[in-house]
Protein backbone atom coordinates (compact mmCIF):
# COMPACT_ATOMS: atom_id res chain seq x y z
CA UNK A 1 0.00 0.00 0.00
CA UNK A 2 3.11 2.29 0.90
CA UNK A 3 4.97 1.46 -2.21
CA UNK A 4 1.50 1.85 -4.45
CA UNK A 5 1.25 5.91 -3.27
CA UNK A 6 5.32 6.11 -4.05
CA UNK A 7 5.19 5.53 -7.48
CA UNK A 8 3.07 8.94 -8.07
CA UNK A 9 6.80 10.67 -7.35
CA UNK A 10 8.49 8.96 -10.16
CA UNK A 11 6.48 11.93 -12.36
CA UNK A 12 7.54 14.33 -10.37
CA UNK A 13 8.10 17.88 -12.20
CA UNK A 14 8.46 20.93 -10.52
CA UNK A 15 5.83 23.59 -10.89
CA UNK A 16 7.75 27.01 -10.64
CA UNK A 17 4.73 28.54 -9.30
CA UNK A 18 2.85 27.75 -12.90
CA UNK A 19 -0.25 26.30 -11.06
CA UNK A 20 -1.01 22.90 -9.82
CA UNK A 21 -2.33 20.81 -13.00
CA UNK A 22 1.36 20.01 -14.21
CA UNK A 23 4.65 20.53 -13.73
CA UNK A 24 7.51 22.20 -16.34
CA UNK A 25 9.36 20.24 -17.98
CA UNK A 26 13.03 21.09 -18.92
CA UNK A 27 12.62 22.90 -21.97
CA UNK A 28 10.19 24.73 -20.67
CA UNK A 29 12.55 25.19 -17.32
CA UNK A 30 15.01 26.36 -19.99
CA UNK A 31 13.14 28.73 -21.51
CA UNK A 32 11.75 30.56 -18.63
CA UNK A 33 15.09 30.94 -17.00
CA UNK A 34 17.18 32.01 -19.89
CA UNK A 35 14.41 34.35 -20.73
CA UNK A 36 15.10 36.16 -17.71
CA UNK A 37 18.53 37.88 -18.12
CA UNK A 38 20.03 37.90 -14.30
CA UNK A 39 18.81 34.22 -13.99
CA UNK A 40 20.67 33.58 -17.89
CA UNK A 41 24.06 35.22 -16.44
CA UNK A 42 24.17 32.93 -13.41
CA UNK A 43 23.55 30.30 -14.82
CA UNK A 44 20.47 29.42 -13.62
CA UNK A 45 19.06 28.00 -16.53
CA UNK A 46 21.71 24.75 -16.38
CA UNK A 47 20.19 21.34 -16.46
CA UNK A 48 21.74 20.67 -13.35
CA UNK A 49 19.82 23.82 -11.13
CA UNK A 50 16.23 21.85 -12.80
CA UNK A 51 17.44 18.54 -11.66
CA UNK A 52 17.92 19.92 -8.08
CA UNK A 53 14.60 21.81 -7.73
CA UNK A 54 13.13 18.29 -9.09
CA UNK A 55 15.12 16.09 -6.42
CA UNK A 56 13.90 19.12 -3.72
CA UNK A 57 10.08 18.76 -5.21
CA UNK A 58 10.58 14.96 -5.29
CA UNK A 59 11.88 14.23 -1.71
CA UNK A 60 8.93 16.51 0.04
CA UNK A 61 6.67 14.42 -2.54
CA UNK A 62 7.92 11.25 -1.46
CA UNK A 63 7.87 11.93 1.91
CA UNK A 64 4.25 12.81 1.81
CA UNK A 65 3.27 9.80 -0.22
CA UNK A 66 4.83 7.63 2.52
CA UNK A 67 2.11 9.25 4.81
CA UNK A 68 -0.70 8.76 2.97
CA UNK A 69 0.45 5.36 2.72
CA UNK A 70 0.80 4.46 6.59
CA UNK A 71 -2.86 6.64 6.86
CA UNK A 72 -4.42 4.00 4.52
CA UNK A 73 -1.92 0.77 6.20
CA UNK A 74 -3.42 2.02 9.53
CA UNK A 75 -7.16 2.16 8.36
CA UNK A 76 -6.81 -1.56 6.76
CA UNK A 77 -5.33 -2.64 10.19
CA UNK A 78 -8.28 -1.16 12.16
CA UNK A 79 -10.61 -2.49 9.53
CA UNK A 80 -9.49 -6.04 10.08
CA UNK A 81 -8.85 -6.12 13.22
CA UNK A 82 -12.49 -4.50 14.25
CA UNK A 83 -14.33 -5.86 11.57
CA UNK A 84 -15.35 -2.49 10.09
CA UNK A 85 -16.25 -1.43 6.49
CA UNK A 86 -14.28 1.46 4.19
CA UNK A 87 -17.62 3.86 5.21
CA UNK A 88 -17.27 3.15 9.13
CA UNK A 89 -13.39 4.28 9.18
CA UNK A 90 -14.18 7.69 6.94
CA UNK A 91 -14.72 11.36 8.23
CA UNK A 92 -14.29 13.87 6.73
CA UNK A 93 -15.78 17.15 6.19
CA UNK A 94 -15.75 20.08 3.73
CA UNK A 95 -15.52 23.41 4.51
CA UNK A 96 -15.01 27.08 2.65
CA UNK A 97 -11.86 28.69 3.18
CA UNK A 98 -11.95 33.21 3.30
CA UNK A 99 -10.42 33.38 -0.23
CA UNK A 100 -13.41 31.26 -1.65
CA UNK A 101 -11.46 27.75 -1.53
CA UNK A 102 -12.82 24.43 -0.59
CA UNK A 103 -10.87 22.37 2.10
CA UNK A 104 -11.91 18.42 2.68
CA UNK A 105 -9.91 17.74 6.39
CA UNK A 106 -10.58 14.37 7.42
CA UNK A 107 -9.33 11.77 10.12
CA UNK A 108 -6.67 8.76 9.94
CA UNK A 109 -9.34 6.66 10.99
CA UNK A 110 -12.77 6.89 12.50
CA UNK A 111 -14.16 3.87 14.93
CA UNK A 112 -17.44 4.20 15.74
CA UNK A 113 -17.47 1.81 17.91
CA UNK A 114 -21.35 0.67 18.35
CA UNK A 115 -20.50 -0.48 14.78
CA UNK A 116 -17.96 -3.26 15.71
CA UNK A 117 -19.60 -6.82 14.90
CA UNK A 118 -17.70 -8.53 17.05
CA UNK A 119 -18.44 -8.63 20.84
CA UNK A 120 -14.99 -9.47 21.99
CA UNK A 121 -13.14 -6.87 19.52
CA UNK A 122 -15.76 -4.65 20.75
CA UNK A 123 -14.38 -5.23 24.47
CA UNK A 124 -10.78 -5.31 23.48
CA UNK A 125 -11.13 -1.76 22.27
CA UNK A 126 -13.27 -0.32 25.13
CA UNK A 127 -10.31 -1.61 27.24
CA UNK A 128 -8.03 0.46 24.83
CA UNK A 129 -10.03 3.66 25.77
CA UNK A 130 -9.45 2.59 29.01
CA UNK A 131 -6.04 2.38 29.26
CA UNK A 132 -5.32 5.15 26.90
CA UNK A 133 -7.29 8.00 28.78
CA UNK A 134 -5.34 6.65 32.60
CA UNK A 135 -2.20 6.71 30.03
CA UNK A 136 -2.82 10.38 29.48
CA UNK A 137 -4.35 11.37 32.69
CA UNK A 138 -7.72 11.83 31.87
CA UNK A 139 -9.99 13.56 34.80
CA UNK A 140 -11.82 10.64 36.49
CA UNK A 141 -15.51 12.11 35.59
CA UNK A 142 -14.48 12.33 32.07
CA UNK A 143 -13.22 8.83 31.99
CA UNK A 144 -16.58 7.28 34.26
CA UNK A 145 -18.39 8.87 31.59
CA UNK A 146 -16.84 6.26 29.27
CA UNK A 147 -18.84 3.71 30.30
CA UNK A 148 -19.35 0.62 27.64
CA UNK A 149 -22.75 2.16 27.26
CA UNK A 150 -21.74 5.64 26.09
CA UNK A 151 -20.49 3.61 22.55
Amino acid sequence: MIIECVRVCASYKPRFGRGKKEGVSLQKFQDMYRGDPFYSWLGLDNPMMYAAHKAAGGMTSVYRQIGIGCERVFQQAVRDALGLSDDDVAWSYEITTPDGKTRKPSLDVRVPVKGIPDEPAKERFYDWIQAAAHSVGLEQGVLNSLNRDSF
